[in-house]
């Protein structure tokens, strides 16, 4: 589902108005009933309901008009304000705005602070506040008695139901850049906005509907700028091939998982459980000698090989050459690996002359801290990295202040530099292409913010990307089913308990959910 900031959809609206021939005026009245359908959705017995519906003066506002007169259709008490100058509305909201006065639905202005003041308790009594104000063209901060208003509606204890966007975001950043409405549902006209999914923007939107309007997926997808998507679990669900009867190991991959060093043995029993609970058909660990028989006895499923080791037992550097000889149609390489000089060789090495597709985590990105340039793509060979964002500022030579707060930018910049598949993991992990697509995920939680946990999604990703030879594919499915099992997870255990073991142990489920929705449609 793609998302769009404020220039592409002022131009989906424009192509669909004049060269689809949709009239502007029905988009408008879409938008305003399924706002409404929206707020049917949630609320108990809509017609019981007293709702105030907060409008600006412009198109947003214009929704909000149309929402005013659906409920009103409804049998719901629904109170209009225009906040700002009735004298100042044009087009399409002008028409549904004189709807409104010829149904004899009262609408009051306010203008000014004192006349807000005056209504304030009337609004506060309501039920529920439709927050119509603005939507995608902000580009400043509010001030003046649209500030006043959106504070004091924050102060209402009052659910508020957004159009759009929560009035004071911008649709052109995730940032917030000054008051805004801290919404309970937000209902996002034909594509989501970067701030409803991106923090810290998306802590104010509350739950998420977007709603169809009646704009083209054609025209939606059609458009120029920058490709931004949010990933779906109908997406998802596409890409988990049936099996064959008939397959057998063989078909589904195998998976060479390079991890681990005295200490931290953990990390390749949990990168392999991943691959194997992501239907990897054989999985071998490589380890160092002094650890092989450690991570043989955590687990009976996957195969194991000791690789030759320095005297702190990490990988060292010679070992690459076992390494390239041991099968596997992809390598995983990182966790739990070390960051000695021999083994940040070794990383180099394997990156060098690998000639199989990689996964890239933890350690052997650390062994590149500084030098992001040097991690590349190349002969057609699929390279996948997978940093947290301490890691990404290791490899970019910045702060992990910087890096949060140019997520996608700085995803997509090296993606698209060094020809890699990038996974900026954290909440609202992102994935960005060697094309420069980006895609946001929506799964998971902060109870997943444990040790071990990436672990898990290094084997999980390298297990798709052998099975389905597509790393865009394969990125997208593993972040997409490790935050669901997470979620999982977080309903069983809570976030403080959570582990990375809860995880592995919910990802059939999590696949088994996500599969069965398809059945019961």
């Amino acid at each position: 589902m793609r998302i769009l900031n404020t220039t592409q959809m002022r131009e989906a609206d424009r192509r669909t108005i004049h060269e689809i021939g949709v009239p502007s005026i029905a988009l408008m009245e879409n938008a305003g009933r399924q706002v409404v359908d929206a707020l049917a959705a949630s609320l108990d017995d809509l017609a019981e309901c007293r709702l105030s519906v907060l409008c600006g003066p412009g198109n947003n506002g214009g929704d909000g008009f149309v929402v005013a007169r659906v409920l009103h259709e409804r049998g719901a008490e629904a109170l209009v304000f225009v906040v700002g100058a009735s004298a100042e509305i044009r087009g399409d909201a002008r028409v549904n705005l004189e709807i409104l006065g010829r149904l004899g639905i009262p609408v009051v202005e306010i203008a000014t602070e004192q006349a807000w003041n005056v209504h304030a308790a009337t609004v506060a009594a309501c039920d529920v506040i439709v927050d119509a104000l603005l939507g995608t063209g902000l580009t400043a901060s509010l001030a003046g008695v649209l500030e006043t208003v959106v504070a004091d509606v924050n102060g209402m204890n009052v659910p508020v139901v957004s159009v759009d966007l929560p009035s004071g975001l911008s649709a052109d950043t995730h940032e917030v850049i000054g008051a805004c409405v801290d919404a309970t549902l937000t209902v996002t006209l034909a594509a989501p906005k970067l701030p409803l999914v991106l923090p810290p923007g998306a802590q104010f939107a509350g739950d998420l509907v977007v709603a169809d309007i009646g704009i083209p997926h054609e025209v939606i997808d059609a458009l120029d700028g920058p490709w931004l998507e949010l990933v779906t679990g109908d997406e998802i669900r596409a890409l988990i091939p049936p099996r064959a009867e008939a397959a057998h190991k063989g078909d589904f991959g195998h998976v060479l998982i390079v991890s681990g060093s005295v200490g931290k043995t953990g990390a390749a029993h949990l990168a392999a459980m991943g691959a194997l609970r992501s239907g990897a058909g054989l999985v071998t660990v490589a380890t160092p000698k002094s650890c092989q028989a450690v991570v043989a006895a955590l687990g009976a499923e996957y195969m194991t090989e000791g690789l030759d080791e320095t005297a702190g037992g990490t990988v060292a550097a010679t070992a690459v050459e076992r390494v390239l000889q041991l099968p596997g149609d992809v390598i995983a390489v990182g966790p739990g690996l070390g960051t000695g000089q021999e083994t940040r060789a070794f990383v180099r090495a394997l990156l060098d002359r690998a000639g199989r597709p990689l996964v890239m985590d933890a350690d052997a990105l650390n062994a590149f801290a500084g030098q992001a340039g040097e991690i590349t793509g190349r002969d057609g060979r699929a390279v996948i990295i997978t940093p947290h964002p301490g890691e990404m500022a290791r490899l970019l030579g910045t702060s992990t202040e910087e890096v949060q707060a140019r997520r996608v930018e700085a995803a997509r910049a090296l993606a698209t530099a060094n020809r890699l598949h990038v996974i900026l993991k954290g909440h609202r992990t992102v994935i960005a292409t060697p094309g420069g697509k980006v895609y946001i995920n929506p799964t998971g939680n902060p109870g997943m913010a444990s040790g071990g946990t990436g672990d898990v999604l290094t084997g999980m990703i390298a297990a798709w990307l052998g099975q389905l030879l597509d790393a865009e594919a394969a990125c997208k499915l593993a972040v997409y089913l490790h935050g669901a099992a997470g979620d999982l997870a977080e309903a069983d255990e809570g976030q403080v308990s959570l582990t990375a073991g809860d995880i592995l142990s919910r990802l059939g489920r999590a696949v088994l959910e996500l599969t069965a929705t398809a059945d019961t449609e």
